[in-house]
């Protein structure tokens, strides 16, 4: 028999209508996290914090004599990872030359857009109650170093660094969904598990297609083979951050379908979704080193109008943005991009887009870490 947490009854019912597979299938990982870390954490609890980021970090960097050492579960997760049959490198390729060329433009529509939408589920209880909204510049800065690397040439293949960051999340995500499972606020009976399987399908179908969407929409282009590239690189992105098969989507359509039948499940976005999407927005200055006060409400005041642009009044009104008119903002926005990459030519493009994508993302002294939290509230927990 179907689970339905109670927070989902309403929108279950509409959506079965809409399509009763797709609508099953997504409450059914309401209820799922991570079915291969999840258990593999459950069962080494009693491990020391220090031990179990250190094992971690061993498996991840392939470092076999630390590995040795490690409690066995977790020695065979990394010992038995394999890449998915349907996995073609190559498939890449078009999809990092696209994003260099494109690279700024897919940081205003992944911030403005992509990520606020990612928090119009109820995954945003997951990050209001865990505090992790005062960190909000710090994570999204996390969040573009791994876009930089899951489209950096080889990011991807297993010593990359874009599968590294990848499988990071994944270990973070595990870690916060133990925490959070054992936490007197978290309500499983209404919410389902947090960080469901069910949210992370949807936000990869969001970082995937809606990233395309959005992107063209403030002025990037991209061809049919790009796009599909794109689409691979997010698949297999998902793949390694324990997005299960079963709700990972394959194709464009898929893409699309999931975010629909999410819409439908999904309750309306509450003062969480608002908390953390109005956060992610008057962070952006902070991400770009504005000091000045002037220029920070101007950075802000563009963010709220580009992202209500974007994701339409009726998601702003339940984000609570402040009340602005956008017409013609998306043809203004554009076609100053045009002129400026223009005056630049493409080479000059592709070169001040990495520049700043390594402005913008966390790259801390130490290298890559894989610190987890330690704490389900932030201002408790070690750094990570």
């Amino acid at each position: 028999m179907l689970e339905i947490p109670s927070a989902y009854i309403k929108g279950y019912e509409k959506a079965r209508f809409y399509n009763s597979a797709l609508a099953e299938n997504y409450i059914q990982h309401t209820m799922l996290g991570d079915p291969e870390i999840d258990p593999i954490l459950e069962e080494i609890q009693s491990l020391h914090p220090a031990k179990l980021q250190k094992f971690i970090a061993a498996g991840i960097d392939q470092k076999k004599a630390e590995l040795r050492s490690a409690p066995e579960p977790l020695r065979d997760f990394f010992n038995d990872f394999h890449e998915p049959e349907w996995l073609d490198h190559s498939s890449f390729d078009a999809g990092i030359q696209a994003f260099h060329a494109n690279a700024d433009l897919m940081l205003v529509a992944f911030v403005s857009g992509v990520l606020v939408e990612g928090f119009s589920t109820l995954i945003a209880k997951s990050f209001n109650m865990t505090g992790r909204v005062a960190a909000t510049k710090r994570r999204l800065k996390q969040n573009n170093r791994q876009l930089v690397e899951i489209f950096f040439p080889l990011g991807l293949h297993r010593d990359g660094d874009g599968w590294k960051l990848s499988c990071r999340v994944r270990f973070v995500h595990a870690r916060i969904r133990y925490l959070l499972k054992r936490h007197e606020e978290w309500n499983t009976a209404a919410w389902g598990i947090p960080l469901s399987a069910a949210h992370l399908g949807y936000a990869i179908s969001v970082f995937s297609q809606r990233l395309l969407d959005y992107s063209t929409l403030v002025g990037a282009s991209f061809t049919n083979e790009e796009k599909s590239s794109i689409l691979d690189v997010w698949r297999y992105t998902g793949y390694v951050m324990g997005i299960p098969e079963s709700i990972l989507y394959k194709n464009a359509a898929e893409a699309t379908s999931m975010r629909w039948i999410t819409k439908m499940c999904e309750p309306p976005p509450d003062s969480d979704s608002a908390a953390m999407a109005n956060a992610l927005i008057q962070s952006v200055p902070g991400i770009v080193d504005i000091k000045d006060d002037k220029e920070k409400r101007k950075v802000i005041g563009l963010a709220y109008k580009l992202s209500r642009a974007l994701i339409g009044n009726e998601l702003a009104g339940h984000f609570q943005y402040p009340k602005t008119r956008t017409f013609g903002t998306l043809f203004s926005f554009r076609l100053q991009q045009y002129v400026q990459r223009w005056s630049k030519g493409g080479d000059g493009v592709r070169s001040e887009n990495l520049n700043q994508l390594l402005r913008i993302s966390t790259y801390d002294k130490k290298g890559l870490t894989y610190n987890l939290p330690d704490h389900v509230k932030h201002d408790k927990s070690q750094p990570w």
